[in-house]
């Protein structure tokens, strides 16, 4: 095996738990984010030396997976993504009121535009700076501050509303 194989395997071992996380959060479906994943692991084998030379593997690596989710939203616009009923993944071995806050919060990023939703996901969950999630979005740290605002606000609404049901 050649030592840039070797290398890209530990890559992807030591990060694909990272990305499938960020995947689920910007889709909100497990199959998806899977595909996500292998798709865009599939293009950073692709591109390897490129990643590697790149300042930021990660980054790079989690900037072709934000592309690719991009890519399948605007070819699936009409399709309206919702985790099955029932399916919560990973979080069954929860005590029941931490799968049902994480269901609600799921829920609710779900109701955000893409470009929201990438950038709290990126900022807040996956722990990036406001100039990573920029770089990771292609867009100037305004719009990542403009749009995690205008998210704030919306999953402020969605949750209290949620909890006033309750």
């Amino acid at each position: 095996m050649k030592r840039s194989d070797e290398e890209f395997r530990a890559f992807v071992q030591h990060r694909s738990g990272a990305l499938h996380r960020t995947a689920y959060l910007l889709c909100g479906d497990w199959h998806l984010a899977d595909d996500l994943v292998q798709e865009s692991l599939a293009k950073a084998f692709r591109h390897w030396k490129r990643v590697q030379r790149a300042d930021n593997p990660d980054a790079y690596v989690r900037r072709i997976l934000v592309n690719e989710y991009n890519r399948r939203w605007q070819t699936t616009r009409d399709v309206v993504l919702r985790p099955e009923e029932g399916d919560h993944g990973e979080v069954a071995s929860d005590p029941v009121d931490a799968v049902a806050m994480r269901a609600d919060l799921l829920e609710a990023l779900l109701e955000l535009p893409p470009r929201q939703r990438a950038t709290v996901v990126l900022r807040y969950l996956d722990g990036l700076s406001e100039r990573e999630t920029a770089a990771a979005l292609g867009c100037s740290e305004g719009t990542v501050k403009s749009q995690t605002s205008r998210a704030l606000t919306t999953l402020n609404r969605f949750l209290t509303r949620e909890e006033l049901k309750r």
